[in-house]
């Protein structure tokens, strides 16, 4: 089967689609393939003027709202106002830092903002949503150990990589879990992941490994390229908890595909667990109980 490309997206006129950090990198270019195939597209945003600019240079029906996942009072007040269905969740904005923050809940911003925020998010949105939640990960997760006796990393020194690979294996993990869920609830959603490569954006370029800045200036495709396996994930026909990213270069590069995972983010447990963490941090449960 040829790599897949934005062309091949299949037409989306009668979809509404959110694409959270959606202005700039991998979110834009897949907001911008999403439109160009007549899909509905909401930017969710922290910068409202920057996603303004973003959505002037999209074809079709754009529109840009408020939203920052690392303030849960953002999440609530985003969710609230979204009052129809809703066929795509793109939980796309991520975060990388240098130096240990925090959101403004108290939680460590890297998995605050890369993991608490998309899942309350995606809760809160569950209610409305019809088709499909796509949550991008990395194959970084394959390193990462997950201390759901510190998610906040409070007890252990901060390391940027460490820490964000623990939110990325955060992502599968609650992929997991939340097709689970879906699935003993009768819904038809589907929960899947995607891994968008090596790709050169404003998070990876400001990497604080010289080795990343390195790989990321002679070895990175570009964010269109990257957008790739999130707008397979999205619309192409894959299983209920699927995980896509490139197909060459150990799944680094170019076009998409469905590619592996490890053992670790398919543990039901360590997701089951997760997901009782996260719903005690968050105090937003599974959207369709009840």
């Amino acid at each position: 089967m040829p790599a897949p490309t934005t062309s091949a997206t299949p037409d989306l006129s009668t979809r509404t689609a959110i694409v959270t950090g959606g202005s700039g990198g991998i979110g834009a270019a897949t907001a911008r393939a999403l439109a160009a195939r007549g899909a509905r597209v909401v930017l969710a945003v922290r910068d409202l003027d920057k996603g303004a600019r973003a959505a002037t240079a999209m074809p079709g029906r754009v529109e840009v709202r408020p939203l920052d996942l690392a303030s849960l009072a953002s999440v609530h007040a985003f969710a609230a106002a979204w009052d129809e269905p809703l066929d795509l969740l793109v939980n796309n904005a991520g975060v990388s830092v240098r130096e240990r923050r925090r959101t403004a809940d108290g939680f460590e911003l890297q998995f605050g903002t890369n993991h608490l925020g998309p899942f309350a998010l995606t809760n809160l949105l569950l209610p409305r949503t019809t088709g499909r939640v796509v949550t991008l990960s990395s194959q970084a997760e394959r390193s990462a150990r997950l201390d759901l006796d510190d998610p906040n990393h409070e007890r252990t020194p901060y390391r940027e990589s460490r820490v964000y690979a623990a939110s990325k294996l955060a992502n599968l993990l609650f992929t997991t879990e939340l097709q689970r869920r879906l699935t003993a609830a009768g819904s038809p959603v589907l929960a899947v992941a995607a891994h968008p490569g090596l790709v050169s954006t404003g998070m990876t370029n400001g990497s604080s490994r010289a080795l990343d800045r390195f790989l990321t200036r002679h070895l990175a495709q570009s964010p269109d390229e990257g957008a790739l396996p999130v707008l397979f994930a999205a619309t192409a026909d894959v299983p209920p908890g699927a995980f896509t990213g490139p197909e060459r270069a150990m799944h680094m590069r170019g076009g998409a595909t469905l590619i592996g995972r490890s053992r670790r983010s398919r543990d039901p447990g360590l997701a089951r667990r997760l997901w009782t963490v996260s719903e005690e941090l968050t105090g937003v449960g599974f959207g369709l109980a009840g």
